[in-house]
Protein backbone atom coordinates (compact mmCIF):
# COMPACT_ATOMS: atom_id res chain seq x y z
CA UNK A 1 0.00 0.00 0.00
CA UNK A 2 1.34 3.81 -0.96
CA UNK A 3 0.38 5.64 1.86
CA UNK A 4 0.63 9.69 2.17
CA UNK A 5 -0.52 12.64 3.96
CA UNK A 6 0.20 15.31 1.75
CA UNK A 7 -1.97 18.04 3.65
CA UNK A 8 -3.93 18.28 6.84
CA UNK A 9 -7.41 19.72 8.14
CA UNK A 10 -8.62 22.01 11.04
CA UNK A 11 -11.91 21.18 12.56
CA UNK A 12 -13.51 23.04 15.59
CA UNK A 13 -15.98 20.80 17.80
CA UNK A 14 -17.66 21.80 21.26
CA UNK A 15 -13.87 20.90 22.95
CA UNK A 16 -12.13 23.48 20.73
CA UNK A 17 -9.89 23.17 17.43
CA UNK A 18 -7.97 19.79 16.31
CA UNK A 19 -5.85 18.97 13.33
CA UNK A 20 -7.17 16.24 11.17
CA UNK A 21 -4.69 14.35 8.76
CA UNK A 22 -5.54 13.45 4.92
CA UNK A 23 -4.78 9.87 4.42
CA UNK A 24 -4.08 9.05 0.46
CA UNK A 25 -3.75 5.58 -0.18
CA UNK A 26 -2.61 3.96 -3.46
CA UNK A 27 -2.71 7.75 -4.87
CA UNK A 28 -6.69 7.71 -3.48
CA UNK A 29 -8.50 10.26 -0.80
CA UNK A 30 -9.19 7.50 1.35
CA UNK A 31 -10.28 9.48 5.47
CA UNK A 32 -9.30 12.03 7.62
CA UNK A 33 -8.20 11.19 11.00
CA UNK A 34 -6.72 12.73 14.28
CA UNK A 35 -3.27 12.22 16.27
CA UNK A 36 -4.88 10.06 18.55
CA UNK A 37 -6.43 7.65 16.31
CA UNK A 38 -3.03 7.12 15.02
CA UNK A 39 -1.69 6.54 18.36
CA UNK A 40 -4.27 3.85 19.17
CA UNK A 41 -3.85 2.38 16.32
CA UNK A 42 0.01 1.86 16.84
CA UNK A 43 -0.45 0.73 20.54
CA UNK A 44 -2.59 -1.89 19.42
CA UNK A 45 -0.75 -3.17 16.35
CA UNK A 46 2.23 -3.29 19.22
CA UNK A 47 0.02 -5.39 21.54
CA UNK A 48 -1.81 -7.70 19.06
CA UNK A 49 1.19 -7.90 16.30
CA UNK A 50 4.46 -10.04 16.96
CA UNK A 51 6.48 -6.99 14.36
CA UNK A 52 8.35 -4.74 14.99
CA UNK A 53 6.98 -1.60 14.48
CA UNK A 54 8.65 2.18 13.91
CA UNK A 55 8.81 4.80 16.63
CA UNK A 56 5.50 6.55 16.98
CA UNK A 57 5.80 10.33 17.15
CA UNK A 58 6.15 11.41 20.49
CA UNK A 59 2.99 13.46 22.50
CA UNK A 60 3.38 17.21 23.23
CA UNK A 61 2.17 18.67 25.95
CA UNK A 62 1.86 22.34 24.30
CA UNK A 63 0.24 23.68 21.38
CA UNK A 64 2.24 22.85 18.60
CA UNK A 65 3.40 25.87 16.30
CA UNK A 66 3.46 25.64 12.27
CA UNK A 67 6.55 24.23 12.05
CA UNK A 68 5.99 21.72 14.94
CA UNK A 69 2.51 20.46 13.10
CA UNK A 70 4.39 20.32 9.89
CA UNK A 71 6.99 18.18 11.28
CA UNK A 72 4.25 16.01 12.97
CA UNK A 73 2.66 15.83 9.78
CA UNK A 74 5.92 14.34 8.10
CA UNK A 75 6.19 12.23 10.58
CA UNK A 76 2.88 10.88 10.49
CA UNK A 77 3.14 10.19 6.60
CA UNK A 78 6.81 8.47 7.67
CA UNK A 79 5.26 6.02 10.34
CA UNK A 80 1.90 4.75 8.01
CA UNK A 81 4.36 4.26 4.99
CA UNK A 82 6.78 1.95 6.83
CA UNK A 83 3.87 0.11 8.28
CA UNK A 84 2.27 -0.16 5.15
CA UNK A 85 5.47 -2.13 3.62
CA UNK A 86 5.33 -4.42 6.15
CA UNK A 87 3.25 -7.52 5.03
CA UNK A 88 1.87 -8.48 8.19
CA UNK A 89 0.64 -5.09 9.45
CA UNK A 90 -0.45 -4.36 6.21
CA UNK A 91 -3.03 -7.56 5.60
CA UNK A 92 -3.34 -7.25 9.63
CA UNK A 93 -7.70 -6.73 10.01
CA UNK A 94 -6.08 -4.40 13.11
CA UNK A 95 -5.01 -2.12 10.28
CA UNK A 96 -7.34 -2.78 7.71
CA UNK A 97 -10.50 -2.32 9.93
CA UNK A 98 -9.23 1.17 10.87
CA UNK A 99 -8.93 2.13 7.45
CA UNK A 100 -11.90 1.04 6.73
CA UNK A 101 -13.62 2.37 9.93
CA UNK A 102 -11.97 5.85 9.31
CA UNK A 103 -13.53 6.33 6.06
CA UNK A 104 -16.76 5.31 6.80
CA UNK A 105 -16.45 7.93 10.01
CA UNK A 106 -14.87 10.42 7.36
CA UNK A 107 -18.20 10.70 5.01
CA UNK A 108 -20.14 10.68 8.52
CA UNK A 109 -22.60 8.18 6.56
CA UNK A 110 -24.78 5.84 8.22
CA UNK A 111 -24.44 1.99 7.67
CA UNK A 112 -27.33 1.42 5.87
CA UNK A 113 -28.15 -1.15 2.73
CA UNK A 114 -27.62 -0.04 -0.27
CA UNK A 115 -27.49 -1.22 -4.55
CA UNK A 116 -24.24 -1.46 -6.05
CA UNK A 117 -23.38 -2.66 -9.91
CA UNK A 118 -20.51 -4.90 -10.23
CA UNK A 119 -20.12 -5.54 -14.32
CA UNK A 120 -17.97 -8.07 -15.78
CA UNK A 121 -16.12 -7.04 -18.84
CA UNK A 122 -18.04 -7.93 -21.34
CA UNK A 123 -20.14 -5.34 -19.98
CA UNK A 124 -22.87 -7.21 -18.49
CA UNK A 125 -24.05 -5.81 -14.88
CA UNK A 126 -24.65 -7.53 -11.69
CA UNK A 127 -26.51 -5.53 -8.94
CA UNK A 128 -26.13 -6.38 -5.32
CA UNK A 129 -27.40 -5.25 -2.44
CA UNK A 130 -24.50 -4.28 0.39
CA UNK A 131 -24.17 -2.37 3.15
CA UNK A 132 -22.16 0.74 2.85
CA UNK A 133 -19.66 -0.42 5.96
CA UNK A 134 -19.39 -3.68 3.81
CA UNK A 135 -15.59 -3.96 2.92
CA UNK A 136 -14.31 -5.19 -0.92
CA UNK A 137 -13.75 -9.24 0.25
CA UNK A 138 -17.64 -8.87 1.64
CA UNK A 139 -18.83 -7.71 -1.64
CA UNK A 140 -16.71 -9.96 -3.69
CA UNK A 141 -18.05 -13.03 -2.05
CA UNK A 142 -21.80 -11.66 -2.64
CA UNK A 143 -20.82 -11.48 -6.30
CA UNK A 144 -19.33 -15.05 -6.37
CA UNK A 145 -22.48 -16.33 -4.54
CA UNK A 146 -24.73 -14.42 -8.00
CA UNK A 147 -22.37 -16.39 -10.24
CA UNK A 148 -22.33 -19.73 -8.52
CA UNK A 149 -18.63 -19.55 -8.29
CA UNK A 150 -16.61 -22.42 -6.73
CA UNK A 151 -14.94 -21.47 -3.54
CA UNK A 152 -11.77 -22.39 -4.79
CA UNK A 153 -11.49 -20.32 -7.03
CA UNK A 154 -12.22 -17.14 -4.84
CA UNK A 155 -8.97 -16.34 -4.41
CA UNK A 156 -8.37 -15.80 -8.43
CA UNK A 157 -10.47 -13.16 -9.03
CA UNK A 158 -10.67 -9.09 -7.43
CA UNK A 159 -12.61 -5.95 -8.04
CA UNK A 160 -10.69 -3.07 -10.08
CA UNK A 161 -12.19 0.29 -10.86
CA UNK A 162 -12.17 0.86 -14.82
CA UNK A 163 -12.74 4.57 -16.42
CA UNK A 164 -13.22 5.24 -20.24
CA UNK A 165 -11.38 8.34 -21.56
CA UNK A 166 -12.64 10.57 -24.25
CA UNK A 167 -11.78 7.98 -26.91
CA UNK A 168 -13.79 5.42 -25.18
CA UNK A 169 -10.27 3.90 -24.03
CA UNK A 170 -9.91 1.82 -21.45
CA UNK A 171 -7.55 2.52 -17.97
CA UNK A 172 -7.49 0.34 -15.42
CA UNK A 173 -7.52 2.74 -12.16
CA UNK A 174 -7.29 1.00 -8.84
CA UNK A 175 -8.05 -2.45 -7.63
CA UNK A 176 -10.13 -2.68 -4.66
CA UNK A 177 -9.22 -4.02 -1.26
CA UNK A 178 -10.29 -4.51 2.28
CA UNK A 179 -9.31 -1.39 3.67
CA UNK A 180 -12.03 0.35 1.50
CA UNK A 181 -15.96 -0.06 1.48
CA UNK A 182 -16.53 -0.45 -2.46
CA UNK A 183 -19.72 1.79 -1.94
CA UNK A 184 -18.17 4.27 -0.51
CA UNK A 185 -15.29 4.36 -2.55
CA UNK A 186 -16.56 4.36 -6.13
CA UNK A 187 -19.78 7.02 -4.90
CA UNK A 188 -17.53 9.80 -3.82
CA UNK A 189 -15.09 8.86 -6.73
CA UNK A 190 -14.84 12.15 -9.07
CA UNK A 191 -14.25 10.31 -12.71
CA UNK A 192 -16.43 10.29 -15.34
CA UNK A 193 -16.85 6.92 -16.77
CA UNK A 194 -15.70 4.57 -14.02
CA UNK A 195 -17.38 1.83 -12.80
CA UNK A 196 -16.27 -1.53 -10.43
CA UNK A 197 -15.40 -4.47 -12.61
CA UNK A 198 -14.64 -8.31 -12.11
CA UNK A 199 -11.19 -9.54 -12.85
CA UNK A 200 -8.42 -11.55 -12.76
CA UNK A 201 -5.92 -11.48 -9.48
CA UNK A 202 -2.91 -12.95 -10.87
CA UNK A 203 -0.11 -12.94 -12.83
CA UNK A 204 1.07 -16.45 -13.95
CA UNK A 205 -0.96 -17.10 -16.98
CA UNK A 206 -0.49 -20.92 -15.61
CA UNK A 207 -2.85 -20.75 -13.24
CA UNK A 208 -5.69 -20.71 -16.27
CA UNK A 209 -5.11 -23.80 -17.10
CA UNK A 210 -6.68 -24.59 -13.54
CA UNK A 211 -9.15 -22.38 -13.70
CA UNK A 212 -10.36 -23.51 -17.40
CA UNK A 213 -11.01 -26.53 -15.39
CA UNK A 214 -14.33 -25.25 -14.25
CA UNK A 215 -17.42 -23.75 -16.57
CA UNK A 216 -18.33 -20.94 -14.53
CA UNK A 217 -14.31 -19.65 -13.71
CA UNK A 218 -13.39 -20.57 -17.04
CA UNK A 219 -16.19 -18.19 -18.48
CA UNK A 220 -14.63 -15.52 -16.10
CA UNK A 221 -11.16 -15.98 -18.23
CA UNK A 222 -13.19 -15.76 -21.58
CA UNK A 223 -14.98 -12.80 -21.33
CA UNK A 224 -11.69 -11.09 -19.90
CA UNK A 225 -9.86 -12.23 -22.78
CA UNK A 226 -12.52 -11.26 -25.65
CA UNK A 227 -12.92 -7.71 -24.05
CA UNK A 228 -8.68 -7.66 -23.97
CA UNK A 229 -8.67 -8.03 -27.20
CA UNK A 230 -11.35 -5.55 -27.68
CA UNK A 231 -9.05 -2.89 -26.32
CA UNK A 232 -5.92 -3.87 -28.22
CA UNK A 233 -4.45 -5.08 -24.76
CA UNK A 234 -3.67 -8.36 -26.63
CA UNK A 235 -1.80 -8.38 -29.56
CA UNK A 236 -3.20 -10.48 -32.73
CA UNK A 237 -2.80 -10.83 -36.41
CA UNK A 238 -5.97 -10.65 -38.61
CA UNK A 239 -5.92 -14.48 -39.39
CA UNK A 240 -5.74 -15.03 -35.89
CA UNK A 241 -8.69 -12.50 -35.18
CA UNK A 242 -10.70 -14.31 -38.02
CA UNK A 243 -9.77 -17.62 -36.53
CA UNK A 244 -10.85 -16.50 -32.79
CA UNK A 245 -14.19 -14.60 -34.35
CA UNK A 246 -15.29 -17.72 -35.85
CA UNK A 247 -14.69 -19.68 -32.48
CA UNK A 248 -16.43 -17.03 -30.69
CA UNK A 249 -19.49 -17.04 -33.15
CA UNK A 250 -19.78 -21.44 -32.03
CA UNK A 251 -18.97 -20.82 -28.39
CA UNK A 252 -15.87 -22.64 -28.41
CA UNK A 253 -14.74 -21.00 -25.34
CA UNK A 254 -11.85 -23.22 -24.14
CA UNK A 255 -10.33 -23.32 -28.00
CA UNK A 256 -10.48 -19.79 -27.49
CA UNK A 257 -8.03 -19.37 -24.59
CA UNK A 258 -6.08 -22.28 -25.92
CA UNK A 259 -5.19 -19.50 -28.61
CA UNK A 260 -5.20 -16.17 -26.43
CA UNK A 261 -2.92 -17.58 -24.09
CA UNK A 262 0.08 -18.04 -26.60
CA UNK A 263 -0.69 -14.32 -27.87
CA UNK A 264 1.48 -11.27 -27.29
CA UNK A 265 0.55 -9.54 -24.23
CA UNK A 266 -1.75 -11.79 -22.79
CA UNK A 267 -1.80 -11.55 -18.63
CA UNK A 268 -0.31 -8.18 -19.07
CA UNK A 269 -1.78 -4.97 -17.88
CA UNK A 270 -1.51 -2.01 -20.29
CA UNK A 271 -1.46 1.60 -19.03
CA UNK A 272 -1.97 4.82 -21.47
CA UNK A 273 1.03 6.19 -23.38
CA UNK A 274 3.45 8.50 -21.27
CA UNK A 275 7.09 9.41 -20.89
CA UNK A 276 10.33 7.86 -19.90
CA UNK A 277 14.12 8.94 -19.20
CA UNK A 278 15.18 5.68 -21.82
CA UNK A 279 16.50 4.86 -23.83
CA UNK A 280 16.79 8.81 -24.17
CA UNK A 281 14.87 11.68 -21.87
CA UNK A 282 11.41 12.22 -22.84
CA UNK A 283 10.95 9.10 -25.26
CA UNK A 284 7.20 8.53 -25.59
CA UNK A 285 6.60 4.98 -24.53
CA UNK A 286 3.33 2.54 -24.18
CA UNK A 287 4.08 0.59 -20.48
CA UNK A 288 2.64 -2.76 -19.68
CA UNK A 289 3.20 -5.11 -16.68
CA UNK A 290 3.21 -9.17 -16.76
CA UNK A 291 4.78 -11.94 -17.25
CA UNK A 292 7.64 -11.36 -14.17
CA UNK A 293 8.45 -7.93 -16.38
CA UNK A 294 7.66 -4.32 -17.52
CA UNK A 295 7.83 -4.06 -21.05
CA UNK A 296 8.18 -0.72 -22.63
CA UNK A 297 7.18 -0.05 -26.21
CA UNK A 298 9.07 2.88 -27.42
CA UNK A 299 7.45 5.22 -29.70
CA UNK A 300 9.90 6.96 -32.57
CA UNK A 301 9.08 8.50 -35.69
CA UNK A 302 5.96 5.90 -35.96
CA UNK A 303 8.19 3.35 -34.90
CA UNK A 304 8.30 1.25 -32.27
CA UNK A 305 11.09 -0.82 -30.28
CA UNK A 306 11.05 -2.94 -27.43
CA UNK A 307 12.64 -3.19 -23.89
CA UNK A 308 12.08 -5.55 -21.21
CA UNK A 309 12.95 -4.77 -18.01
CA UNK A 310 12.70 -8.13 -15.57
CA UNK A 311 11.60 -7.39 -12.00
CA UNK A 312 14.18 -9.86 -10.66
CA UNK A 313 16.44 -7.26 -11.77
CA UNK A 314 14.77 -4.62 -10.23
CA UNK A 315 16.98 -3.42 -6.44
CA UNK A 316 14.23 -1.04 -5.41
CA UNK A 317 11.84 1.53 -6.62
CA UNK A 318 10.07 5.06 -5.81
CA UNK A 319 7.00 6.69 -6.48
CA UNK A 320 8.02 10.34 -7.02
CA UNK A 321 5.19 13.29 -7.00
CA UNK A 322 6.15 16.12 -8.50
CA UNK A 323 3.54 19.42 -7.38
CA UNK A 324 3.61 22.59 -9.82
CA UNK A 325 2.66 25.78 -8.77
CA UNK A 326 3.36 27.87 -5.52
CA UNK A 327 0.71 26.69 -3.50
CA UNK A 328 -1.53 23.13 -2.72
CA UNK A 329 -4.63 24.67 -1.97
CA UNK A 330 -4.44 27.43 -5.20
CA UNK A 331 -7.08 26.03 -7.31
CA UNK A 332 -4.76 27.78 -10.75
CA UNK A 333 -1.79 25.33 -8.76
CA UNK A 334 -3.42 21.44 -8.42
CA UNK A 335 -1.55 20.55 -11.74
CA UNK A 336 1.21 17.98 -10.30
CA UNK A 337 3.10 14.56 -12.03
CA UNK A 338 3.79 11.23 -10.96
CA UNK A 339 6.95 9.29 -11.25
CA UNK A 340 8.15 5.94 -10.98
CA UNK A 341 11.43 5.36 -10.90
CA UNK A 342 13.22 1.70 -10.80
CA UNK A 343 17.06 0.89 -9.74
CA UNK A 344 17.36 -2.06 -12.29
CA UNK A 345 20.72 -4.36 -12.83
CA UNK A 346 21.39 -3.67 -16.56
CA UNK A 347 24.50 -5.91 -16.41
CA UNK A 348 27.02 -7.74 -13.84
CA UNK A 349 27.70 -4.70 -11.21
CA UNK A 350 25.76 -2.12 -12.97
CA UNK A 351 22.71 -0.35 -11.89
CA UNK A 352 20.86 2.54 -13.49
CA UNK A 353 17.80 4.53 -12.63
CA UNK A 354 14.97 4.60 -14.86
CA UNK A 355 12.13 6.94 -14.74
CA UNK A 356 8.47 6.88 -16.18
CA UNK A 357 6.35 9.79 -16.20
CA UNK A 358 2.65 8.77 -15.85
CA UNK A 359 -0.30 9.58 -14.10
CA UNK A 360 -1.10 5.79 -12.98
CA UNK A 361 2.50 5.46 -11.75
CA UNK A 362 0.72 4.13 -8.38
CA UNK A 363 -0.92 1.57 -10.41
CA UNK A 364 2.42 0.38 -11.87
CA UNK A 365 4.05 0.40 -8.62
CA UNK A 366 1.79 -1.58 -7.28
CA UNK A 367 1.70 -3.95 -10.29
CA UNK A 368 5.01 -4.84 -9.66
CA UNK A 369 4.45 -5.30 -5.71
CA UNK A 370 2.05 -7.99 -6.43
CA UNK A 371 4.48 -9.56 -9.28
CA UNK A 372 6.93 -9.88 -6.47
CA UNK A 373 4.61 -10.92 -3.80
CA UNK A 374 3.74 -13.97 -6.23
CA UNK A 375 6.65 -14.62 -7.63
CA UNK A 376 7.93 -14.96 -3.88
CA UNK A 377 5.42 -17.31 -2.74
CA UNK A 378 6.60 -20.02 -5.00
CA UNK A 379 9.86 -20.30 -3.11
CA UNK A 380 10.50 -22.36 0.04
CA UNK A 381 8.37 -20.85 3.39
CA UNK A 382 7.84 -17.63 1.39
CA UNK A 383 4.32 -18.20 1.92
CA UNK A 384 4.74 -18.60 4.94
CA UNK A 385 2.83 -15.55 6.76
CA UNK A 386 2.54 -14.58 10.44
CA UNK A 387 -0.99 -16.82 12.50
CA UNK A 388 -2.56 -13.74 14.02
CA UNK A 389 -5.11 -15.51 16.58
CA UNK A 390 -8.43 -13.19 15.80
CA UNK A 391 -9.28 -10.95 18.33
CA UNK A 392 -11.18 -7.89 19.34
CA UNK A 393 -10.07 -4.63 18.98
CA UNK A 394 -11.26 -1.11 19.34
CA UNK A 395 -11.71 1.80 16.97
CA UNK A 396 -11.17 5.44 18.85
CA UNK A 397 -13.38 8.38 16.74
CA UNK A 398 -12.52 11.52 16.49
CA UNK A 399 -15.12 12.33 18.90
CA UNK A 400 -13.42 10.44 21.33
CA UNK A 401 -15.93 7.80 21.53
CA UNK A 402 -14.45 3.98 21.66
CA UNK A 403 -15.88 0.99 19.37
CA UNK A 404 -14.88 -2.45 20.09
CA UNK A 405 -15.12 -4.80 16.87
CA UNK A 406 -15.49 -8.64 16.95
CA UNK A 407 -13.18 -11.27 16.40
CA UNK A 408 -13.32 -10.87 12.82
CA UNK A 409 -13.87 -7.97 10.77
CA UNK A 410 -16.64 -9.80 9.01
CA UNK A 411 -18.09 -10.45 12.56
CA UNK A 412 -18.54 -7.05 13.25
CA UNK A 413 -22.23 -6.26 14.54
CA UNK A 414 -25.09 -4.91 13.06
CA UNK A 415 -24.85 -2.55 15.97
CA UNK A 416 -21.09 -1.69 15.83
CA UNK A 417 -21.63 -0.65 12.31
CA UNK A 418 -24.41 2.29 12.79
CA UNK A 419 -22.75 3.13 16.09
CA UNK A 420 -19.45 4.06 14.54
CA UNK A 421 -21.80 6.94 12.68
CA UNK A 422 -24.05 8.02 15.31
CA UNK A 423 -22.79 11.18 16.82
CA UNK A 424 -23.90 14.66 18.06
CA UNK A 425 -23.19 17.12 15.60
CA UNK A 426 -20.97 19.35 16.32
CA UNK A 427 -19.36 22.57 14.69
CA UNK A 428 -17.03 20.69 12.26
CA UNK A 429 -20.27 18.85 10.49
CA UNK A 430 -19.59 21.81 7.57
CA UNK A 431 -16.42 20.78 7.26
CA UNK A 432 -16.93 17.51 7.32
CA UNK A 433 -19.44 17.25 4.35
CA UNK A 434 -16.98 19.41 1.93
CA UNK A 435 -14.76 16.56 2.83
CA UNK A 436 -16.48 14.27 0.31
CA UNK A 437 -15.41 16.34 -2.28
CA UNK A 438 -11.69 15.34 -1.92
CA UNK A 439 -12.27 11.40 -3.22
CA UNK A 440 -10.54 11.67 -6.11
CA UNK A 441 -7.83 9.38 -8.00
CA UNK A 442 -4.73 11.23 -8.51
CA UNK A 443 -3.85 12.81 -11.74
CA UNK A 444 -5.83 10.08 -13.36
CA UNK A 445 -8.12 13.46 -14.50
CA UNK A 446 -7.83 16.76 -13.64
CA UNK A 447 -11.97 17.57 -12.76
CA UNK A 448 -12.95 21.23 -11.86
CA UNK A 449 -15.64 20.36 -9.87
CA UNK A 450 -12.69 18.43 -7.15
CA UNK A 451 -12.11 21.56 -4.47
CA UNK A 452 -9.30 21.69 -1.89
CA UNK A 453 -10.68 22.00 1.60
CA UNK A 454 -7.14 22.36 3.15
CA UNK A 455 -7.00 24.84 5.78
CA UNK A 456 -2.89 25.12 5.84
CA UNK A 457 -1.25 25.55 2.64
CA UNK A 458 1.94 23.05 1.61
CA UNK A 459 3.80 25.02 -0.45
CA UNK A 460 5.02 23.62 -3.95
CA UNK A 461 7.89 20.99 -3.53
CA UNK A 462 8.75 17.76 -4.64
CA UNK A 463 7.56 14.82 -2.30
CA UNK A 464 9.34 11.26 -2.81
CA UNK A 465 8.25 8.46 -0.80
CA UNK A 466 10.92 6.21 0.86
CA UNK A 467 12.31 3.23 -1.81
CA UNK A 468 10.16 -0.09 -1.88
CA UNK A 469 13.13 -2.63 -1.97
CA UNK A 470 12.71 -5.83 -4.07
CA UNK A 471 13.09 -9.15 -2.06
CA UNK A 472 13.13 -11.42 -5.28
CA UNK A 473 16.14 -8.89 -6.56
CA UNK A 474 18.33 -10.97 -3.91
CA UNK A 475 17.45 -14.36 -6.23
CA UNK A 476 19.32 -13.09 -8.91
CA UNK A 477 22.52 -14.80 -9.70
CA UNK A 478 24.84 -14.69 -12.36
CA UNK A 479 22.88 -17.17 -14.93
CA UNK A 480 20.37 -14.40 -15.15
CA UNK A 481 22.68 -11.75 -16.76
Amino acid sequence: MHFSIPDTQEFIDTAGSYVGYNIYINGLFHCTVRYKQLHSLHEQLAKDLDVSLPTFPPKKFFSLTTNQQEERRLSLEKYIQTIGQNPVVSNSEILNGFLLNAQQETIRGPSNNEFIDIFLMNGCKITISVSTADHSGSVLEKVYKNLRLSEQYYSYFVLFIVAQDETNGIHLLRKLQNFESPFITIKHLHINGSKIVLGKNYWDIEYDLKLMNDEVAMNLLYIQAVAEIHWGWILITDELKNQLTDLQKHGKKKEYLDIVRVSKYHGYIQFAPCFCDYPQPNSKVLVAIGRNELNLRILYDGEQCEEVFKVSRMRCWRITTLQNGSERGDEESEDFSLELSFEYLIAKNQLQWITITSEQAILMSVCLQAMIDELLSKTVDSNKTQEIPQKSWTYVMRNGQSIIIGSSSNEESEESKKNRCITQPSKSEPIMKKLADRFSVVKVKKSNDVKSNTRGKVQGKQTMEYDMENNAFRMIGDDDL
